[in-house]
């Protein structure tokens, strides 16, 4: 079996995602660390949802019950990647941390952020439908940074509210197509530097293992070791997120098939529109944890 695995970040979450994800002790721990008794009653309150703390905490526990309740059920993963705050879990999944320590550090993530967002509130613009070269000058024009480049005229650019406002209305002049994603923070830009740092301090008394299966990250290409990926995990927090890259990497990791956990289908629908060769799905189109493994098993060992 050669699959790939890829955990997702925050900004599509929903009450209804992973339809099929039982209450194990890893959601019951998550439930507890936000206050909450039923998280998907929680996740209707837009204004709850969208906090970073919550999002941040919220989806690293359930990524990490997914994972742990998939994974008996097939074969180890060929590559792991995730997307943004999706390294917490996607490092547990390959080995480097284990489950409840990737569900501790989620907090104190966000906490480090926010701390950032509070002296220059911020926020993540997606933008797409312009050339590469009017994108450059619209990000400079507005005073932001690249935060997240996907593939071609497809990033998300990041900064200061009022500079992701000039932005947007620059943008849609231009005939671009503009989100402004749920994130309530400038991730993966420089203003995030003393969060990456203060995680950084944090994460130097953690224990970390080499990976024990190929892992990429957003800001470090391939762990090989627990150095590199203690270094990556908090630097990520303030650079660019390459995720281009990572696709490519996994790519070339001649993966049958793909497998998105988290919420919604964004990273599955930008493989299959980069590499309509090699399939990927959504932990979120499937109702059962067996009919998971049963599409993995289906493609992956062919």
């Amino acid at each position: 079996m050669s699959f790939a695995l890829l955990f997702a970040g925050q900004g599509t979450q929903h009450p209804a995602m992973l339809p099929w994800l039982a209450d194990d002790e890893l959601v019951r721990d998550m439930c507890a660390r936000l206050g909450v008794d039923d998280w998907r009653r929680a996740l209707a309150d837009p204004g709850w949802a969208e906090r970073n703390d919550n999002a941040q905490t919220l989806l690293t526990g359930l990524a990490l019950a997914a994972w742990g309740q998939l994974a008996p059920l097939v074969a180890s993963p060929a590559a792991v990647a995730g997307y943004s705050v999706g390294e917490l879990a996607a490092f547990s999944a390959a080995g480097v941390i284990g489950p409840a320590t990737a569900a501790a550090l989620a907090p104190l993530r966000a906490e480090a952020m926010d701390r950032c967002a509070a002296r220059v509130p911020g926020g993540l613009l997606a933008v797409s439908g312009i050339s590469e070269p009017e994108l450059e000058r619209l990000r400079v024009e507005a005073g932001l940074e690249l935060a997240i480049c996907n593939g071609g005229p497809n990033v998300i650019l990041g900064g200061p509210l009022v500079a992701l406002g000039n932005a947007e209305r620059m943008a849609v002049a231009a005939g671009a197509q503009c989100t402004r994603l749920r994130v309530n923070v400038a991730s993966h830009t420089p203003w995030m530097r003393e969060a990456a740092e203060s995680f950084s301090r944090t994460l130097a008394d953690v224990p970390f293992r080499a990976p024990q299966v190929v892992l990429f990250s957003n800001a470090g290409d391939r762990i090989r070791d627990a150095a590199s990926a203690r270094a990556a995990l908090a630097a990520q927090i303030a650079r660019t997120v390459r995720w281009d890259e990572c696709m490519e990497n996994v790519m070339a990791r001649q993966v049958r098939c793909v497998l998105e956990i988290g919420p919604g289908q964004a990273l599955a629908r930008m493989w299959n529109q980069r590499y309509p060769s090699v399939p990927a799905r959504a932990c979120d189109d499937f109702r059962s944890s067996s009919a998971i493994a049963a599409w993995l098993n289906s493609h992956a060992d062919r």
